[in-house]
């Protein structure tokens, strides 16, 4: 009977949903898995007449399956705190690369080979955009990121400098106070810088800014780079110079630096003066200047933008990469492979590169990693429904064979 091919049809497509709920299953603790479900199309050759109205007569030859479909919602995220790894939430698939061919994942569990790169427990590099002095370039070629422990960020020369100073109103005339502020040069070198508040008359005070002249070289008193007046309203406000004391000069380096030209602001960003002359003690606080020593990686962490931020033994941080997104016109297209990988293929559409946030893709969170998306419950129905349909086809090819047996008794 040719109809056996119909309750066979049936158990090969309930055999094929067993299948996939079963590798759902133990990928339930896959990182970045998404699950599968399939569909099932009817199986028809031809229609077998018609009835006395004319319509067809039309008996189907069993089913088969018509698609698999993957369920690309976000994952919960799990957090690792370990900085290679990384989870991706919303549009998107990070880049990775191996033996010459490029994929795309959702599993962020990266970490670091011997040679500093950020790469897939398969060896796989992961792929983004380079950065050169903290300036990441989005319209360069791909390449591997690299978070190696080697990298050095170089010394920067101090070129301004602020603090909050009081000076005390109540003080005599030819009191002094003195703080110290901190300077780099272009070798990274330190200088303690100092400056000198005497006051000279009320709501008057002279300054000086001084370097000790072992810094340039020389022996005995410091080495005055610069003095003026400050003048003060009666309610303590500095009047006189206002904005920032500028041109302070430092040259003849002993250590062979560049010469240096120092900026002291005496406002802050919203034009508030920051030296101040109260009945207090005076006091200086926040001092803060711009430049800083050579320093070392000692970690890094990735940004939602997927930024790799470093940070350095200097406490400098400095973008040393981005990571790449890849999206696709058509994400049930892409090819599943090895490795929770995926590759684009026609019905895909090819790869559009961007960066996380950017462009309707997702975001990134550093030290997490996304977890699987199976449902455990919904599965189990799903096996409950394609076990029975199993059994159905089973007990359909049963009678089948039963009619049959009975068939050939009748002829013998």
């Amino acid at each position: 009977m040719s109809a056996f091919s119909i309750p066979l049809s049936g158990l090969a497509a309930a055999s094929s949903a067993l299948n996939l709920i079963a590798n759902n299953l133990a990928n339930l603790n896959t990182d970045g898995y998404k699950d599968q479900t399939l569909s099932f199309a009817s199986i028809f050759n031809a229609a077998q007449g018609t009835s006395g109205n004319g319509d067809p007569i039309q008996v189907g030859d069993g089913t088969q399956v018509a698609g698999t479909t993957s369920n690309f919602t976000d994952g919960t995220i799990n957090s690792t705190g370990i900085s290679s790894n990384m989870a991706l939430q919303g549009n998107g698939f990070f880049v990775v690369e191996g033996n010459g061919q490029t994929n795309y994942t959702r599993s962020g569990n990266f970490t670091v080979n011997s040679s500093g790169q950020l790469c897939t427990a398969q060896g796989e590099l992961v792929m983004g955009y380079p950065a050169t002095n903290g300036v990441v370039s989005t319209t360069s070629a791909l390449t591997p990121i690299t978070v190696s422990q080697a990298g050095v960020i170089p010394a920067s020369a101090t070129t301004s400098f602020q603090m909050n100073t009081n000076l005390d109103a109540s003080a005599k005339v030819g009191d002094t106070f003195s703080t110290p502020v901190t300077a780099y040069d272009s070798l990274g070198e330190s200088h303690a810088l100092s400056i000198t508040y005497t006051k000279t008359a009320a709501n008057s005070w002279g300054y000086s800014v001084t370097l000790p002249a072992a810094d340039t070289g020389g022996t005995g008193a410091a080495t005055q780079l610069a003095s003026g007046t400050m003048s003060f309203d009666s309610s303590g406000v500095l009047t006189s110079p206002t904005g920032s004391v500028s041109g302070i000069s430092v040259t003849g380096l002993a250590d062979g630096a560049a010469p240096m030209t120092l900026s002291w602001a005496l406002a802050d960003s919203a034009g508030n003066p920051l030296i101040t002359q109260q009945s207090t003690d005076s006091a200086t606080s926040n001092p803060t200047q711009n430049g800083y020593a050579a320093g070392t990686l000692s970690g890094y962490s990735v940004l939602s933008n997927g930024t790799v931020q470093g940070q350095f033994s200097n406490s400098q941080t400095m973008a040393i990469g981005q990571i790449a997104v890849a999206s696709f016109a058509n994400n049930q297209g892409l090819t599943a492979v090895q490795n929770n990988d995926y590759q684009a293929s026609f019905a895909s559409g090819a790869a559009v590169i961007g960066q996380a946030t950017v462009a309707g893709d997702g975001t990134i969170t550093g030290g997490s990693v996304e977890g699987s998306n199976v449902n455990l419950a919904k599965e189990f129905s799903n096996m409950i429904v394609a076990q029975q349909g199993y059994q159905a086809s089973a007990k359909v090819l049963s009678t089948f064979n039963t009619v049959s047996q009975a068939l050939l008794q009748v002829i013998t």
